[in-house]
């Protein structure tokens, strides 16, 4: 049984006491209202509790002293004393005590949750019920625990039952801070207990639930803080069992899950995603929060969950491509380095620690690096799909050599690495490679020369693994039915690292140089080889000729030889008739030796027919592949080529004998590959292009889809080449009308949309280079994205979320073009959402309003006019102000707009309220202001501001102009008298404008400022409108 304590307090003790009950007395003037029971007289209980809660408020520091020294209060005031009492000692029971620590936490309620205070005594009332529950639970035999089964009723249970009936009622205060407090505390109690009653437990639940639904985000942060804890307990049974009729006793983990995905407070879905238990139900909707808006959710994933998950391989192979390739390639810099850590620190652990552990060391400890680890960690994340093209594990390794210098120093490639290559072991050399070859400064070029073969070397590697590719290869061409191919993805992916590793090899050896030439001259004239391999060799082939013109020369010269070689060991060569086409004569098939000889004479009954069927059908389609095997090796050509295409022999004699005669092919893929070679020759001669044109433009027009996406790209790529032919001053109007028409068709394509991305992809380009000034398109890429219909198409969205701020902000001729088309702009978003039924989500027009304001804000131009800049004395650029036309041309097409007879209600309240918007300064045209003035006062004679809302837009603007004018009219001839002679203007102005409202003459005394006559021009339009009513 406990024994007494000593009841005794130093005089300091009784200091602190005295300035801690000033301190919590005073905040109850200063924070919300909280009704508080009858404290009856002062006790020594009283005192001794409050010096000790006075005490905790101060600092975190002496939490665990203090809950100690309430333990033993409480053990005074509900055990049975070991020592006799004195007579002149107060007795307090178990009752006393609690009602005392419920006084001191009632005055919690109140705090402000600025005050550091009162998380402070949160944090130690929770870390005193852990402690005396541990105690009094300590107390109970074990034996009695497991006979009842249930939770024991102790002091403590008594005490968090005696909290939590006075705290939960709380909960629905009207004061958000009383809400927050209480939230806080029921939430900080039920994390720091390790079981409660049911009775509370139902109680807590349905409160929490219920602050799920505060407008707060702070409150909703401490309810999903407790009931992330109660979520752990509740089973799927419970779930089944609960009413669906009642919306409080349906799933917590449901309603959880829904407010992690739903909830408008980064902070709300924060906590959850830290508190929510790791389970197979909830794991995919917490590892959904890679994809969140807000990057410090997305960062507390990667650097907080993921770490604490265990071990990786429990993910799908799909799930962790994913988070590898979101946290790599986010926009946040702390994503991408949390990524980082995760996959070079954590998941190569968990690979390496199972190796060690099958080698019988300890797995605990970060021991040396281990290759095979390494190994199985690309597997596990399937390196042969993930690499592939611009895949993420390039840069996952990326990171991994950047943030593991152990293992760039244990890594060794000797000749028993390269002798048995595996998809993952080539790809660490060729990742490693990579790394040396592009770090900064050379800075690891040493250990690249060190570690990796010479080219030689490579070489001979190399032609070893295609040669094993090409056997595979042929071996499943001759196989007969019933046997099983072999496998060539991994071959292929081999042969594919070892050609990257090639590509950025030093070719200063000639002896290697020769070696590698010679190999990959070869390699290209075998026609079995996919066409990535083939791609990879024709880009190492240009690397190896070197970069110089007699290099382009000559890689072109070995290029067309290769294509005649496939052409001719493809398709052999045998006798034709005269009359044959003679081009793809080498491509005609040999009939087999038991096909009999058939006669020409179509009248007599042959029973070859079907034979010679069949062969016409194999012969046509070998003619298909020749073909388009040769195409692609000229395409991978004409990429790697520069040179003006006249000045090069060779591409002349590719054009007319393999590309012309491809784009008039009558056969689809063979046409339309030579559609994009002949689009790549076209950047290459501005001539050719120009003759050109009209063919790219009838294949958008007669062709399918993805014709349409090619002819857009090839059009957009010419026309950046060669932007004179849309610019010159003799340019064809037809076909420049034909060039806008295509365009404007690709991006009313809503039913395909991968042609209309690409046509707004390629518009944005164009006019961000100046290539395409067209009213009529910017019109239309402005309407598409307030289009409603245009948010299923992501790619559409994101280009012009990014296109037009930064077209408008780039240059003064663009927000000049974007001031004419908003009217027009408005005027389609109006019409749109009249059209449109109940249910669609339309923009709001004030949002259209207000962005074609702020893309026509001529101070956010990134480059200034020269008369707007000026340089202070220290160097530093300061910028005065702007010339303000851009807003006064669009104030003046907005009046016009406004003042015309199809203007509807809607749309004039959208425009008069975009005028008070506008930047009026006095550096600006002065025909244009008084313009624009004389627009105001003929729309004020309209009586087109129907509200007070337009009315105050038209008073602001009209202030503005008149300010503007007074300006310009003032003679300046010092800064002093310039400022007085401002403010003489000002006040003046205002005179005239509060006269012209209140239709009689008004004395303004000297000193009256400027902000006082705007207000009270303001008042009385407000007072005439309520007159009106």
């Amino acid at each position: 049984m406990p024994g007494r304590v000593s009841a005794r307090s130093s005089s300091a003790s009784r200091v602190t006491h005295k300035s801690s009950s000033q301190k919590l007395s005073s905040r109850r003037t200063t924070a919300s209202t909280v009704d508080l029971p009858d404290e009856g007289p002062s006790t020594s209980l009283r005192v001794r509790i409050c010096e000790i809660f006075g005490d905790a408020q101060r600092s975190t520091a002496g939490h665990r002293k203090f809950a100690v020294s309430l333990r033993k209060i409480q053990e005074e005031c509900c055990y049975e004393p070991t020592h006799a009492h004195r007579q002149d000692q107060e007795q307090f029971g178990e009752d006393d005590f609690n009602v005392e620590v419920a006084r001191c936490v009632i005055r919690l309620m109140g705090v402000k949750k600025s005050e550091g205070a009162g998380d402070r005594i949160v944090r130690f009332l929770g870390l005193f019920l852990r402690r005396a529950s541990d105690k009094d639970t300590s107390l109970i035999p074990e034996n009695e625990i497991e006979e009842t089964q249930t939770l024991p009723e102790t002091p403590s249970t008594r005490l968090t039952s005696h909290l939590l009936s006075i705290i939960l009622p709380l909960l629905g205060s009207k004061e958000k801070v009383v809400r927050y407090r209480a939230t806080q505390l029921v939430a900080h109690i039920i994390n720091s207990l390790d079981s409660v009653d049911d009775e509370s437990f139902q109680l807590i639940r349905m409160s929490l639930l219920k602050r799920l639904r505060d407008k707060e985000p702070m409150i909703r942060v401490q309810a999903v803080l407790g009931l992330g804890r109660l979520a752990g307990n509740e089973t799927e049974e419970d779930q089944e069992d609960q009413d669906s009729d009642n919306e409080d006793a349906s799933g917590l983990l449901k309603k959880l899950l829904e407010v992690l995905q739903n909830d408008p407070s980064a902070d709300v879905r924060r906590s959850l995603l830290l508190n929510l238990p790791l389970t197979p139900t909830t794991l995919p909707f917490l590892l959904e929060r890679a994809r969140d808006v807000d990057s410090a959710i997305r960062r507390a994933l990667y650097s907080r969950l993921l770490p604490a998950l265990g071990d990786f391989r429990h993910l799908s192979l799909s799930m962790r491509e994913k988070l590898l390739r979101w946290g790599l390639r986010d926009r946040d810099e702390n994503v991408r380095k949390a990524t980082g850590r995760l996959f070079r620190e954590r998941w190569i652990e968990d690979c390496a620690g199972s190796s060690r552990a099958a080698d019988g060391s300890s797995a605990e400890q970060t021991a040396a690096p281990s290759l095979d680890g390494l190994l199985e960690l690309l597997e596990r994340i399937d390196v042969v799909n993930s690499a592939a093209g611009n895949g993420i594990a390039t840069e996952a390794m990326k990171e991994f050599w950047a943030g593991r210098p152990d293992y760039r120093d244990a890594i060794n490639f000797d000749d028993p690495f390269w002798d048995a290559l595996t998809p993952e072991s080539v790809f660490v050399a060729r990742s490693f490679n990579d790394f040396c070859k592009e770090g900064e400064d050379g800075k690891f070029g040493s250990i690249v020369e060190e570690k990796m073969p010479e080219v030689t070397k490579l070489a001979f590697f190399l032609q070893r693994y295609t040669n094993d590719l090409v056997n595979c290869i042929r071996y499943n061409k001759v196989l007969s039915e019933g046997e099983q191919e072999e496998d060539t993805v991994e071959k292929e992916f081999i042969v594919e690292q070892l050609l990257h590793i090639a590509k950025a090899l030093d070719y200063t050896d000639e002896i290697g140089r020769r070696k590698m030439f010679a190999l990959l001259r070869e390699t290209l004239g075998i026609a079995e080889l996919p066409e990535e391999i083939t791609r990879l060799v024709v880009d190492g082939l240009r690397g190896v000729c070197g970069s110089e013109a007699a290099g382009e020369r000559e890689f072109c010269g070995i290029v067309l030889e290769a294509i005649a070689e496939v052409h001719d060991n493809v398709a052999p060569e045998e006798p034709v008739a005269d009359n044959e086409d003679q081009s793809f004569h080498s491509a005609r098939s040999e009939l087999s030796d038991s096909t009999p000889t058939t006669s020409k004479s179509s009248g007599k009954a042959n029973p070859a027919n079907g034979d010679s069927s069949e062969v016409d059908e194999e012969k046509a389609i070998r003619e298909i592949m020749i073909n388009m095997k040769c195409l692609h090796i000229a395409q991978c050509m004409l990429e790697n080529v520069m040179e003006d295409l006249q000045q090069n022999i060779h591409l002349v004699t590719m054009l007319n004998n393999l590309v012309v005669p491809a784009v008039r092919s009558h056969e689809a893929p063979i046409r339309e590959r030579g559609l994009l070679c002949l689009g790549l020759c076209c950047l290459l001669d501005k001539a050719l292009a120009e003759e050109n044109l009209t063919l790219f433009l009838h294949c958008f027009t007669k062709g399918h889809d993805a014709l349409q996406v090619s002819a857009l790209h090839i059009l957009c790529d010419i026309l950046t080449t060669h932007p004179n032919l849309m610019t010159a001053e003799n340019v064809d109007p037809a076909l420049q009308k034909s060039v806008y028409k295509i365009f404007s068709k690709g991006l009313k394509a809503s039913d395909a949309p991968e042609v209309q991305s690409a046509a707004t992809i390629a518009l944005c380009k164009l006019m961000l280079t100046s290539v395409i000034r067209e009213e009529e398109l910017l019109k239309q890429l402005v309407t598409l994205f307030f289009d409603p219909a245009t948010k299923e198409n992501a790619a559409v969205t994101q280009a012009l979320s990014y296109f037009l701020p930064v077209f408008c902000h780039s240059k003064r001729e663009n927000m000049e073009l974007m001031s004419a088309v908003a009217p027009g702009v408005v005027h389609a978003q109006v019409s749109l959402a009249d059209e449109m039924d109940e249910e669609g989500e339309a923009i709001g027009i004030s949002a259209v309003g207000n962005m074609l304001v702020d893309w026509t804000d001529a101070r956010k131009l990134v480059v200034q006019d020269a008369a707007a800049v000026s340089w202070n004395e220290a160097g530093g650029k300061e910028v005065k102000a702007v010339n303000g036309d851009i807003h006064l041309s669009l104030a003046d097409s907005l009046l016009e707009r406004a003042l015309s007879h199809g203007c509807s209600k809607e749309e004039r309240k959208v425009l008069v309220a975009m005028l008070g918007k506008l930047y009026i300064t006095s550096n600006s045209s002065v025909d244009k202001l008084r313009a624009v003035t004389d627009l105001v006062s003929e729309a004020i004679d309209a009586k087109i501001a129907s509200d007070a809302t337009t009315r105050n837009a038209f008073s602001k603007l009209h202030q503005a102009l008149a300010k503007a004018l007074g300006d310009v009219d003032l003679v300046r001839p010092g800064i002093e008298e310039q400022a007085a002679d401002q403010m003489v203007g000002e006040i003046e102005i205002d005179v005239e404008e509060r006269s012209h409202v209140e239709g009689t003459k008004t004395e303004v005394e000297e000193d009256r400022t400027v902000p006082q006559a705007q207000d009270t021009l303001l008042e009385e339009l407000l007072d005439d409108e309520d007159e009106d009513l």
